[in-house]
């Protein structure tokens, strides 16, 4: 089952937007947002594994020019295409 996550970027001063430019370039990201409030970017992303989304953030978006930091969470409950929603298994939320 693949697994799906918001990552909440900090950036250097002046650089959301050349990290979202290259965020959107990554396979796995869905979305990425430059926002105001807490963060400086905001973006979903799906992997196929824990351990993949894990490579992902290490070796992939953790070294973009720019990033400061990152906060991850990852999603334990979806919303079906009718409005139900579904759980991910072996998760209370």
């Amino acid at each position: 089952m693949a697994v799906q996550a918001y990552v909440l970027v900090d950036c250097a001063p002046g650089k959301p937007f050349q990290i979202v430019e290259a965020l959107r370039k990554l396979p796995a990201v869905q979305m990425a947002h430059a926002v105001t409030g807490s963060y400086d970017v905001i973006v979903f992303v799906q992997a196929e594994s824990m351990a993949e989304l894990g490579d992902l953030l290490s070796r992939h978006i953790h070294r973009l020019p720019g990033i400061v930091k990152t906060t991850t969470n990852v999603v334990v409950e979806k919303t079906a295409p009718r409005g139900s929603t579904e759980r991910t298994p072996g998760r209370q939320a």
